[in-house]
């Protein structure tokens, strides 16, 4: 072709070289129209002609032989039945070559039905309105790719296209199939036009060094011809094609030196039929039987490089013309499966049909205005082309129609490039794509047939990063395609049980991710429990409680000595009482929260506690008014008398109990489940209702711990070699201690360690206060007898 750079007047156009798989498409046109004029039940009394112009596969050139159809060049340029007129066009091959044609033949209204354009665009009624074909539109080959890409997971894929709207068009349906699945698209090469060596060469690189081991081809035979020669010198191995059925069947691949480079292509042919008088046919052709056709000497100069006429020019040997067609006569001869060549076929008898339908007619039952019909002796194209659009028909099993678009059903063969036994290149048939079928189940593949790139059974992998593990997600690299990622693990709380997850989930609050971070497990419940830290807070407090329990048996065999008598033993043994259940009450901070051990944690231990301060201020009070009573004038005891004394714990115990009734009645406190502090974890606990509630019962018994401290600071000085006061106070300063430092501890433990601290604060009190007021005594009571006295203690003991 010449180089169309609009710089100079271009030369007339040459056409060099034969295509003689062309050429039998031509001669299966021939044959159909000759079985149709034999039939006498199709067309009967009616003969049709025809006339072949050669498109030299070339828009230019497909331009020139359409106008000169129109032109209506003479019989000895082109043969053609005298006296009849144009009624349809069997063409073309190539999506390019019908486009133009298509447009010239519009505005006469002359129907073309294509064997072999596949473009989507060719179904735009607006631009081509009598346009037909017999083969299904890219639109479901792209559709099948996708599926196909899909299916065996390849995920980073090449396009090469030609230079032609074929190409152009099928990758971007293509790329609209693949939007949003996850397949991304490494390069996208063209094959020029005019073939270049050296961009061709770049394409090439372009394939070699891209990680993608996938490419999916749209080109037509001829053009793909020239680039894998190319391809094939720089041996490049171990690449997966996916061919179009432009060139998926294409018997000039078939040589066994294609093998190594072509072997397990994979791609969607045209749906095979069967012509049974085919092969007998064409090998009836042969110079010696038409000495005047110049294609079959061609035909003859192609396949035996041999010139079977006499003409001088040649530079080829002479041969007789009668020499026999063989099987690696692949180009012309193969016939075992026809494609492409039954597609010819079937458009040959569409328009014998729709011709058949035309002419039984009955008048006042046409389909064009007043339903008339139209004239048997003078058709006109637009006739013809309502009935093609309405033809149905049944070709060897198989229904042919067109829809509205003028398409044809969209079904696909899967062939894969296999080697034979010669090591030449077969292709077997390993699936099929059947696009009336319902989305998802168009695409049969029989897996275990398929022979892969590099004589593999393994299926390729063409993916831009390895998989991301279960426990991780894909996280896009910017400025890089989403199959270009990195594998970011999982934040806890989070899993990704499948491969190539694109986030990671949530567990249930109940969960909480394993270490792998691949399923979700039932979270660690925590509570206080009987554990190496409730073990030890047990022991202590049933240490505390056994030691109050002594201390209560001594004091009670002891009962009439004098330190025992003149520290009230009354308020002692309820003291003693009191602490005995302040180290009990501990335990009920031990254990799983219930709705009855919540009530019962705080309640028991502000009223506890309440009742031993409360027998510590009496015994205050009592120290106090003692030795106040001793000054002339002074009768404070008779308000302090053992009722009174009484009247003072149960008073002060009292309203404990009254603010804690309110606590439970109107917000008593409740187990919960904390999972703010430690999102890992369940932490049991009780959520004390009421928050007032609670600092309103630690309040009062912060009150009355005051007020013992500055009563018994003020008689700590009072006469006598055993001062009560003393004592009470230091006690106080340990019960308020332990107690001002438990405050921030317990605000900012949680759950189980906040219940460690306060059962801790119980326990330490408990014991301070134990030790504080009742270790003198008892040492005095069971070491130092002979200080167990009054006169002693009252400080009159002149030793």
């Amino acid at each position: 072709m010449p180089d169309l750079d609009f710089n100079y007047r271009p030369p007339p156009m040459n056409c060099s070289g034969f295509d003689p798989r062309a050429f039998r498409w031509a001669q299966t046109m021939k044959l159909a129209v000759e079985e149709i004029n034999q039939s006498p039940e199709l067309l009967p009394n009616y003969t049709l002609g025809y006339k072949i112009f050669d498109s030299c596969a070339h828009s230019l050139t497909s331009q020139r032989a359409a106008l000169a159809v129109l032109n209506s060049l003479s019989e000895d340029d082109s043969p053609m039945c005298s006296g009849a007129s144009l009624l349809a066009v069997i063409g073309e091959s190539s999506s390019t070559q019908s486009i133009v044609v298509s447009r010239i033949l519009q505005p006469f209204r002359i129907p073309m039905i294509s064997y072999f354009s596949s473009c989507a665009c060719l179904t735009d009624r607006k631009k081509y309105p009598t346009f037909f074909r017999v083969i299904p539109n890219d639109d479901y080959q792209v559709k099948a790719i996708a599926q196909l890409l899909l299916h065996f997971n390849w995920t980073w894929v090449g396009i090469i296209r030609g230079d032609h709207e074929y190409g152009r068009f099928a990758v971007q349906g293509l790329l609209r199939e693949l939007q949003g699945t996850g397949v991304c698209v490494a390069y996208q090469e063209m094959i020029p036009l005019l073939y270049n060596q050296k961009k061709a060469l770049k394409t090439i690189q372009v394939m070699k060094s891209s990680s993608a081991k996938v490419v999916v081809v749209f080109s037509a035979e001829g053009e793909m011809t020239p680039f894998l020669r190319d391809y094939m010198m720089q041996n490049i191995t171990g690449i997966q094609w996916v061919a179009g059925e432009a060139w998926v069947t294409a018997s000039v691949f078939t040589g066994s030196e294609y093998y190594p480079y072509l072997g397990g292509t994979i791609g969607f042919g045209i749906k095979k039929g069967h012509i049974s008088r085919l092969p007998d046919f064409l090998s009836t052709v042969n110079p010696q039987r038409y000495p005047n056709n110049l294609l079959v000497q061609e035909l003859w100069e192609a396949l035996y490089g041999c010139n079977p006429s006499t003409s001088p020019s040649s530079q080829l040997p002479p041969c007789t013309g009668q020499e026999t067609l063989l099987k690696q006569h692949s180009a012309y001869m193969n016939t075992s499966s026809p494609r492409v060549t039954y597609n010819v076929y079937k458009a040959v008898y569409a328009v014998a049909h729709s011709l058949h339908n035309l002419l039984l007619c009955q008048p006042g039952s046409g389909p064009f205005q007043n339903s008339s019909c139209a004239q048997s002796n003078n058709v006109f194209p637009w006739q013809l082309q309502h009935y093609i659009q309405e033809v149905e028909f049944d070709l060897d099993g198989e229904e042919v129609n067109f829809d509205l678009k003028g398409d044809s059903v969209p079904y696909y063969d899967i062939i894969n490039w296999q080697r034979g036994t010669s090591g030449n290149i077969e292709f077997v048939n390993v699936g099929l794509f059947d696009g009336t079928k319902p989305a998802g189940e168009e695409l049969v593949i029989q897996e275990d047939r398929i022979m892969w790139a590099g004589h593999r059974s393994e299926v390729p992998v063409s993916i831009c990063n390895p998989r991301c593990p279960s426990g991780s997600r894909k996280a896009v690299r910017r400025g890089e395609p989403v199959c270009c990622f990195d594998c970011v693990p999982c934040d806890s709380g989070k899993i990704s049980n499948q491969t190539n997850s694109i986030e990671c989930t949530f567990c249930p609050e109940d969960f909480w991710s394993n270490k792998d971070r691949t399923a979700c497990i039932p979270k660690k419940v925590e509570f206080l429990a009987y554990d190496s830290l409730g073990i030890a807070l047990t022991v202590i407090s049933v240490v505390g409680a056994c030691l109050t329990i002594s201390v209560f048996a001594v004091f009670f065999h002891h009962r009439n000595t004098a330190i025992v008598r003149v520290n009230n033993s009354e308020l002692s043994f309820f003291l003693l009482f009191a602490l005995t259940l302040c180290f009990l009450c501990s335990l009920v901070f031990i254990g799983e929260p219930t709705l009855w051990s919540c009530m019962l944690r705080h309640t028991a231990f502000s009223i506890t506690f309440s009742l031993c301060i409360s027998c510590i201020l009496g015994k205050t009070l009592v120290v106090l008014a003692a030795f106040t009573a001793t000054r002339p004038g002074h009768n404070i005891m008779k308000w302090l008398g053992p009722k009174q004394q009484r009247g003072i714990i149960f008073s002060c115990t009292l309203v404990q109990v009254v603010i804690c009734a309110a606590w439970l009645i109107d917000a008593s406190p409740y187990p919960s489940r904390n999972i703010e502090y430690e999102r890992s974890k369940i932490i049991l606990e009780c959520s004390v209702g009421s928050s007032l509630a609670f600092w309103c019962v630690l309040g009062y018994i912060g009150l009355q711990a005051c007020l013992c401290f500055i009563l018994a600071f003020l008689a700590r000085k009072l006469p006598g070699n055993f001062n009560e006061a003393k004592f009470i106070t230091f006690s106080m300063l340990i019960f308020s201690a332990v107690w001002l430092s438990f405050i921030p501890a317990y605000i900012s433990s949680p759950g189980n360690y906040a219940d460690a601290v306060e059962s801790f604060a119980i326990l330490a009190s408990s014991f301070g206060l134990l030790f504080c007021l009742f270790a003198p005594k008892c040492y005095i009571i069971l070491l130092k007898p002979e200080k167990n006295t009054k006169q002693h203690l009252m400080g009159k003991d002149n030793k």
